[in-house]
């Protein structure tokens, strides 16, 4: 007996071993196959580019195996966003989060993915959001423009993807700070896309908007669009002119702004956890990623922060101008 339980033992070391073996080779081995990226808002916007940039440089640090792009819209991100948390927590299936991600379930109590619903795996850059007119607008100064939209009784309109979304809360965060009624003075026109919104400004539909830079620079540049206020910490390199929301003094408006994570679903093994922490820490210092960050107007911040508390905040903040604005009662 004691020998038949001496070799079974034997046996069941040398599975574990096995397996263990296997495992580990499979670890070296991930990722075996394209990774898919979901950017869960539309092409041409903020989370598109980021998507796409990232995808390129990232690519060259997975073995050869390539991350393909995916756009799932659709309710405020959370399509693209509950795809990726529902999907098989194996590494091949992520998330380009946005502060949407953060914000939608701060303000709708029945959000179909709570803010912490995934395997955070890193921050990618922080994306500041520009105030702007049109170039032919008679308004050159965000204090020209407080004044027509006091002056307006809700008749101006300004471009946004919804209320609250983050392109919404700019423009809210500002009114209120002004002591202004963030969703009655000024009229909120929406369009879906950082795309369709610059078109809306440009085609003189609205306005003014306050949306992503990525959506604004190649405009602003061009010299058709003319920016008031940057919703950053500091100022941008390419508008040193521009001042920010909060050197003016605007105390919600100063924390609004826009950024970049990449997500998992929940569950993710710690090897593809461990690979994307090597492929992001690559990543950080490449200066294709650097390259393209800039011509964005964005800021990489790979590395820079712990994700989960950095997304917390975010949640925190929003929650709490939700529920002043009374979109929570």
């Amino acid at each position: 007996m004691f020998q038949q339980l001496k070799k079974a033992a034997g046996i069941a070391a040398a599975i574990l071993a096995t397996t263990t073996m296997i495992s580990t080779a499979q670890a070296d081995a991930y990722p075996e196959k394209a990774v898919t990226l979901v950017a869960p808002y539309g092409a041409g916007g903020a989370s598109d580019l980021a998507a796409r940039a990232l995808a390129e440089t990232a690519s060259n640090y997975t073995g050869g195996q390539p991350v393909v792009v995916v756009n799932k819209t659709g309710n405020g991100g959370m399509n693209g966003a509950r795809f990726v948390s529902e999907a098989d927590p194996d590494g091949y299936t992520l998330l380009l989060s946005r502060v949407g991600m953060a914000l939608y379930p701060a303000v709708y109590t029945d959000s179909p993915v709570g803010w912490d619903a995934y395997t955070f795996l890193g921050m990618l850059e922080a994306t500041p959001m520009i105030l702007a007119v049109n170039a032919n607008s008679e308004i050159q100064t965000i204090d020209e423009l407080i004044a027509k939209i006091k002056d307006s009784n809700g008749a101006t309109t300004y471009a946004a993807s919804g209320p609250t979304a983050i392109d919404g809360f700019t423009v809210q965060a500002l009114l209120s700070d002004v002591g202004l009624d963030p969703l009655t003075a000024s009229t909120l026109v929406p369009y879906k896309g950082g795309s369709a919104l610059a078109a809306a400004l440009l085609g003189g539909h609205v306005d003014f908007l306050a949306i992503a830079a990525g959506s604004l620079m190649p405009h602003i540049e061009a010299g058709k669009m003319r920016p008031l206020m940057v919703y950053s910490p500091k100022r941008m390199a390419s508008l040193p002119d521009v001042p920010t929301a909060k050197e003016l003094g605007y105390a919600q408006a100063g924390q609004v702004g826009g950024w970049s994570g990449l997500y998992a679903p929940k569950g993710l093994p710690e090897n593809v956890v461990a690979k994307w922490t090597e492929i992001l820490g690559k990543v950080a210092t490449d200066e294709q990623w650097l390259d393209l960050a800039a011509k964005r107007g964005s800021t990489s911040i790979i590395g820079d922060q712990d994700p989960a508390a950095f997304v917390k905040s975010q949640f925190e903040l929003y929650n709490g101008m939700a529920k002043k604005f009374g979109y929570i009662q």
